[in-house]
């Protein structure tokens, strides 16, 4: 009886060990702790890397946000600069993933998101009034001052607007886009909806945008923006070989996936003045279920349960 109870002990032992080399092989290298995300300035990514820097905090892992305009934040990629970039969107992004593919300088983790769209808009009330679609805007060029809202200078999104306007597709040679942040713009559009006066501007969902006004998606802008009034899907990348580099880590950023819904409120939360990270805190523990599917298979940076750490640090 008692070899038996000795040798039962001694499994139990090596099962115990072999656990914990297990998880210490997952575990990623120390040179892995800082990760390095791009941030454009948009509230969107804003919100994905609050939520990604709240879980790599819990994890062990150093989150690093640098805000870099679009074209700079893909040529840090380029360069070995920028980790990770939760804010690929595409097909709007296309020639900064075809510049990154053919440099062999990046890798897609995941879609993160889909059923996102991005095109211009205006407000409701200058839609009961009949513009509808691209078409519309030039008949009423005098009304909208010629202008169109765009985002931060640099935006792909805009050089799209202004490439329409060389073109004189719609009839809109002569009009100005209006380069700003996206908070500028939209203070814009406020001060238009106030006084009822005709806007167009730059609108896309996931954003708070939809619920804090009445927008109207103008349809024609296919050959610019996309089918589906700008339909899109949102992918990570990863400079090229951190993946190998740090496993672990990685395979969080493969298994986050995220929801319009779930951006809409994160972004309320953080454009009405709170943190980003604490923003995702409170989501998560009001959301727990979204974090299991996430951490498969990950562990903190010294090879402990992943999911443990997570649910200890948002208080589950």
């Amino acid at each position: 009886m008692k070899t038996a109870h000795a040798s039962l002990r001694l499994l139990a032992g090596l099962f115990l060990s072999i656990a914990a080399t297990g998880a210490a092989e997952a575990a990623d290298a120390p040179a892995c702790k800082t990760v390095r995300l791009s941030d454009p300035g948009w509230t969107d990514i804003t919100a994905t890397n609050g939520v990604a820097s709240a879980l790599m905090d819990a994890l062990g892992y150093q989150p690093d946000v640098k805000t870099l305009s679009v074209p700079i934040g893909y040529q840090s990629m380029k360069n070995g600069e920028i980790d990770v970039f939760l804010g690929n969107w595409m097909p709007a992004q296309k020639a900064f993933r075809d510049d990154l593919d053919k440099a062999k300088a990046a890798d897609v983790l995941g879609r993160n998101l889909e059923g996102a769209k991005f095109t211009l808009a205006v407000p409701q009330y200058v839609a009961d009034k009949g513009i509808h679609d691209f078409a519309d805007l030039a008949k009423n060029g005098d009304s909208f001052s010629r202008k169109i809202y765009g985002i931060e200078p640099g935006a792909p999104a805009n050089a799209n607007i202004q490439k329409m306007i060389d073109a004189n597709d719609f009839g809109l040679k002569g009009w100005e886009v209006v380069e700003s942040g996206e908070q500028a713009m939209l203070a814009q559009v406020k001060r238009a909806e106030q006084q009822k006066e005709n806007i167009v501007f730059l609108a896309w969902a996931p954003h708070p945008m939809n619920r804090d006004f009445k927008i109207a998606y103008l349809s024609g802008g296919d050959a610019y923006f996309g089918p589906n009034f700008g339909g899109a899907e949102v992918y990570t990348l990863a400079r090229s070989g951190w993946a190998q580099q740090c496993p672990n880590a990685a395979t969080l950023f493969k298994q986050l996936r995220f929801e319009i819904g779930m951006e809409n409120e994160l972004m309320g939360d953080i454009l009405g003045g709170t943190d980003a990270k604490a923003a995702a805190k409170s989501w998560l523990k009001a959301h727990p279920a979204v974090i299991e599917p996430w951490l498969k298979g990950v562990t903190t940076l010294d090879g402990k349960p992943g999911l443990a750490a997570v649910k200890t640090a948002i208080g589950l």
